[in-house]
Order: structure tokens, then C-alpha cells, then sequence
């Protein structure tokens, strides 16, 4: 007899072979078990509903359940029933497969750049945000929605930006994405269908953007860089000449950490105007400042020659997958194009959210009180390296979420290895460099903003040792 069920607090297909239903029955269970398709902890379901849905007597059942619990594979208790039993089953190994090391345990401190302190999600405010959200959202909102992304989150985002960013900002002229990844893949697509083929990039960068403009057909030279941050007077000469558009982080460059220059700001724009071109404005760390006056967003300039391109992951969390381009009102049309005819990327639930996050002032509170929280820890930063690394120059720290500890010549890889033998995970300065951009001093790029509060001491004292 072959025969399965589905039933109350469990579905799961089992097979009953042989023509003794018990023991058929006692196998499939013992097996079902051993090999883990039924976890420990599951709850199976009562004789009577097993025997229902299998067309056998009821103590058929009962006696298979009893020998499996006297056997040690299920357990029966008053009021919680009957459960596959809690085992340390050994893992199987493939045959022929020759036992490796263990791989090396992670580092027990993140100090890589790039991310926020995960453990302050505003919960609590996100779910009541969640809550009233549905509750109004309305039937289309579960649809295919619009590829610029729901209204609701674009009308607030255009409010929001032109007070916080002094960004020039419509509604119709924002397109939602799933991160500042996804909306530079879209310009790349973009901009090769216009036929730009170069798109200059600042000399110190994330390699991860560059590969996208690269992987769109893109040739991305690097721009000059000295004191004063990006240099732009280089656009249409020499190697430069051919640049259709340039990718820069002006507020915060990442990772050097330091604001564009006003005059180079000027200056951008004015290329941007005299030849057409584009500038695609990563606002990378905006929000987040301390010793300065807020810089605003570039494309407060000239709107029709920047395109800005903010996004969620830093202020609340990567995981959330929300960004936002505020376009130049020719290049709408293209970009809805190169995204497809709906909105695929993110969810309208989360951007419903988000819009009720941001419109019921929960997002000020929490990047104010973020803002506060990052600026304690970089102050305990510079103080602990005064005070246990004193010949260690720390830089880049105004504003953003990472501090740039700059070191003797030749001794970057050191400090990395020294870095790792003391459980912290931090990135070189060389690791961000343009293959073609000579290289600057060196340097740790150290984040101060990933660790929860619990370990940040343990990760301070860490990286002090490292380095004394």
C-alpha cells in the first residue's frame, strides 16, 4: 500500500509502503524523521485525524505513535501532543567527499564603512507607520503599480528633499528604485542608448558603482583629486574630452570624507551647462553632518544638468530597498523606459510606509537622534586614538558615518593584518583607489556606525590596540 496525507498542523507528503499497515506506517514516520523532512519540534497531527485522512483504524495510529516514542523519536505530553522528538542527528557527508578545516570565524567587530547601526531601526515607529499605511492604502495599491513608484512616497520625498536637501523636486519628476545600485544601473542604460560613452568618476570610490557603469558599456576615467576634493577644471581635455556625464558624491565624497568645494561646485555645473552633459549626484551621507553647516544638494544648481540620487540606506537600514532619483524633466520619459511599463523593484507596502514615516515627522526624530548617537561615537573615536594612538591623524570626520586614520607610509596592509589579528574587520584606503588614479597617503577607512551600542567599546579598545 502507498498512500500520503495532509492534514491539521502539518502538510507534509508521507509515504505508507507494505501491506502491514503499522509497520508501513512506523517506517514512514521513523524515516521522515531521521532524515530531518519532519523537524524536530513539529507537532503531527492526533490519531484520529491521521487515520481519517489515511482510511485506517484509529489504534493503527495510536500503536505506530506509541513504538516511535518508546523508540525516542517522538515525544507525548498532556496538552502539547505529540512532537518529533529534539535528536542531535550527525550531518552527512557526500560520499568521497574529504573532510576540510572549518572556515575562519568572522571578525567579532564590523568596522567596514558603508552601513548604519542596524540594532537602532526605529521598530516601534516603523510598525505604527506600517499599520496606518495599510489601513488607508488603497485596493489599487496591491496591483502593479507605476514604475515612478507610488505617489504617496513621491509627493512627501519632493516636500522632504526641498527643506532638507535644497532639492528642486516635482513629484512626477521623482522615480522610486530598490537602491542607489539599481538607479545607476538604470542611468548607465540610459545614457549608453543616448550614446555617451564615458562617464568620468572621482579618482577614491566604490568599485561596485564603477563595475555598473563598466557593465553598461561605460569607459569611467578618473577625475583629478587633491585637497580641496574632486578636481572638474579637467573635463574636456586631454583624456576628458569624450566625458558625457560624471558621477560624484559632493556632500560627503566617499571615502576621503570631505565636502566639494564651492568653486568646484560652480564649476561642475558650468561643464554640465556648456556641453550638455550630465552630473549624477550620489547624496552619500547627506544627513548625517556635525562640525559644519549643511551642504546642500547640487542639483539645487541647476535641476535640468543634475540628477540627484538619494536612498533609505543609511538614514534607516539597506534592507528596506528604497532609493530615489529626482530626474531633469527630459530624461523622465527615458528612465521609465529603461525600468519597464511597472513598478517591479520595491515594494508598495514599504513605499506606502516610508511615505507615512516621513510625513508623520517620525523620520526627522529618528535621523536627529541618529545624528546625535553617530556624533558620540566618532567624538569616543578621536578621543580613544589621542589618547592610545596619538600618531595617528584622523580625518574626513564633519560629517558621514566613517573616519579616515590616516598612516605611515607603507604600513597600510600592516595595519589591516594587525587590524584583523584583533577581531576587527576594516577596509584600506587602496581598496577604493581608481586603477588609474595615483595613489594618495595611506590610510584605514574605519566605520564608526555599524556596531550596536553593546559592542562599540569592545570594538574602540580593539582598534586602538591594533594600532598603538
Amino acid at each position: 500500500m502507498t498512500d500520503s496525507w495532509s492534514t491539521f498542523g502539518t502538510d507534509l507528503h508521507l509515504e505508507v509502503r507494505g501491506p502491514r499497515l503499522r509497520q508501513g506506517l512506523t517506517d514512514a514516520l521513523r524515516e521522515a524523521a531521521r532524515t530531518g523532512r519532519l523537524a524536530p519540534g513539529t507537532r503531527l497531527p492526533s490519531s484520529r485525524s491521521l487515520a481519517a485522512d489515511l482510511g485506517i483504524a484509529r489504534n493503527t495510529v495510536a500503536d505506530a505513535y506509541a513504538e516511535l516514542v518508546a523508540e525516542g523519536w517522538l515525544t507525548a505530553r498532556q496538552g502539547s501532543g505529540t512532537r518529533v522528538a529534539r535528536r542531535s542527528v550527525p550531518r552527512r557527508t557526500a560520499p568521497g567527499t574529504a573532510r576540510t578545516r572549518p572556515a575562519r570565524g568572522r571578525p567579532a567587530y564590523n568596522l567596514l564603512p558603508g552601513s548604519p547601526d542596524l540594532a537602532s531601526f526605529p521598530r516601534a515607529e516603523w510598525l505604527k507607520a506600517a499599520r496606518r499605511a495599510l489601513d488607508a492604502a488603497p485596493h489599487e495599491a496591491f496591483g502593479y503599480g507605476d514604475p515612478r513608484g507610488r505617489v504617496e512616497l513621491r509627493t512627501v520625498l519632493a516636500d522632504y528633499l526641498a527643506r532638507a536637501r535644497g532639492v528642486h523636486a516635482d513629484p512626477e519628476r521623482i522615480v522610486i528604485c530598490s537602491g542607489f545600485v539599481h538607479g545607476l544601473m538604470l542611468m548607465g542604460k540610459v545614457l549608453r542608448q543616448r550614446r555617451v560613452r564615458e562617464v568620468a568618476v572621482e579618482s577614491y570610490g566604490l568599485d561596485e558603482h564603477r563595475n555598473v557603469l563598466t557593465e553598461a558599456g561605460l569607459r569611467i576615467p578618473a577625475l583629478p583629486f587633491d585637497e580641496l576634493g574632486t578636481e572638474p577644471a579637467a573635463l574636456g581635455e586631454g583624456g576628458l574630452r569624450g566625458v558625457g556625464a560624471v558621477l560624484m558624491t559632493p556632500a560627503h565624497q566617499f571615502p576621503v570624507g570631505m565636502p566639494l568645494h564651492p568653486d568646484r561646485r560652480t564649476a561642475v555645473v558650468d561643464w554640465a551647462r556648456r556641453t550638455g552633459g550630465l552630473i549624477l549626484e550620489d547624496d552619500y551621507d547627506g544627513e548625517f553632518r556635525y562640525d559644519r553647516r549643511p551642504v546642500g544638494a547640487l542639483q539645487g544648481l541647476d535641476p535640468e544638468r543634475v540628477v540627484h540620487m538619494g536612498t533609505a540606506s543609511k538614514s534607516l537600514a539597506p534592507g528596506l530597498r528604497l532609493a530615489w532619483m529626482v530626474l531633469p524633466q527630459g530624461l523622465v520619459g527615458e528612465v521609465l523606459a529603461a525600468k519597464g511599463g511597472v513598478e517591479w523593484a520595491s515594494s508598495s507596502l514599504d513605499q506606502l510606509t516610508l511615505a507615512e514615516f516621513i510625513a508623520s515627522g517620525a523620520y526627522d526624530r529618528h535621523v536627529r537622534g541618529m545624528r546625535l548617537r553617530y556624533r558620540r561615537r566618532r567624538d569616543h573615536l578621536v578621543r580613544q586614538l589621542a589618547e592610545h594612538a596619538p600618531k595617528i591623524r584622523v580625518s574626513g570626520i564633519a560629517a558621514g558615518l566613517h573616519a579616515v586614520l590616516e598612516l605611515p607610509p607603507g604600513t597600510e596592509q600592516s595595519a589591516v593584518r594587525a587590524a584583523a589579528w584583533h577581531g576587527l574587520a576594516v577596509e584600506p584606503m587602496g581598496r577604493f583607489r581608481h586603477t588609474d588614479a595615483p595613489p594618495r597617503g595611506d590610510a584605514l577607512v574605519v566605520g564608526y556606525a555599524t556596531p550596536p551600542d553593546s559592542a562599540w567599546s569592545g570594538a574602540l579598545d580593539a582598534l586602538c590596540r591594533s594600532l598603538a
